[in-house]
């Protein structure tokens, strides 16, 4: 989505993330920064934004497209992997527990992931892209349908709220030999319920884990972490199984809307079958009833 270049001075590594033209408002920029900074005065393992010499944290480039902002960060410890055991599952559960426990009830000014958001708007966005009512269309169709009646029905007193990373998974995030987690890119974070993040987690892992035996014990390791430090509510684990399939038709939409940007050439009918594939997948996994 954005432009990400290592920085170093010797000693120390930083990452300078340039947005793409016309992606993030200042006023939304600042807000992410406003939850990192949150974050890390909480002792949360995040990378977290490094202000100028004159306490500013957003820089600002006259491009050829127009004006694009530009922010440093700190650098997460360790690599990324998509093959880490249940041990270190059980670790980044705890990482965003802690994240978790911070972000509860703080609101932020940008975008709400509610129904509209992440089913209607969604939807619309990528049928527009796609133009072809293919099976796959239909079958988002039908699934923003189902997640609609199910969302009406749920228990919102018992589901936690607060501002949500919306894209935790191995490629959003550090690990180093001692287990240490460390969370970065909030560009999609936003207002949701938390358990968005638990879930969107578990399908990634599921749609990197071919094998459903390593799946399931990373998948239950990753849980136990979380629950060590913050108690999941029975309603937020009844909807873990389909709430992720709200965020998936939100980002099938946000690459058809940011298609030009990326200049991407593999967002076509075989992208979509193939993205429509892991969700049937997961469907059947949890024994999800699509009517």
């Amino acid at each position: 989505m954005n432009h990400v270049y290592m920085v170093t001075d010797i000693n120390e590594k930083y990452v300078f993330r340039v947005y793409t033209f016309d992606w993030r408002t200042k006023t939304e920029i600042a807000e992410e920064l406003r939850l990192l900074i949150h974050l890390n005065k909480n002792k949360t393992p995040v990378s977290f934004p490094i202000a100028d010499n004159l306490n500013e944290y957003i820089q600002e480039f006259n491009a050829p497209e127009g004006k694009r902002f530009g922010v440093l960060f700190s650098f997460a410890e360790g690599a990324k992997s998509a093959r880490f055991t249940a041990e270190t599952s059980f670790f980044i559960g705890q990482a965003l527990a802690k994240v978790h426990k911070a972000t509860e009830n703080f609101v932020l000014k940008r975008i709400v992931y509610d129904d509209k958001v992440l089913l209607v708007d969604s939807l619309e966005r990528t049928r527009k892209f796609f133009k072809k009512e293919t099976d796959e269309i239909k079958f988002l169709e039908r699934t923003a349908n189902f997640l609609h009646n199910k969302f009406n029905k749920i228990d919102k007193e018992q589901i936690r709220y607060g501002a949500v990373h919306l894209d935790v998974w191995f490629d959003n995030m550090h690990f180093n030999d001692d287990n240490k987690v460390t969370l970065f890119d909030f560009d999609f974070c936003g207002n949701g319920w938390l358990c968005l993040d638990i879930s969107y987690f578990l399908f990634q892992l599921f749609s990197t884990n071919l094998d459903e035996n390593d799946y399931q014990v990373k998948a239950e390791s990753f849980l136990k972490g979380y629950e060590a430090i913050s108690e999941i509510s029975k309603e937020e684990k009844r909807i873990l199984p389909f709430v992720c399939l709200g965020i998936m038709t939100y980002f099938i939409s946000m690459q058809c809307d940011r298609y030009d940007n990326w200049t991407n050439i593999f967002l076509n009918e075989d992208h979509l079958k193939r993205f429509v594939g892991n969700l049937k997948r997961w469907i059947v996994y949890n024994e999800i009833e699509i009517e």
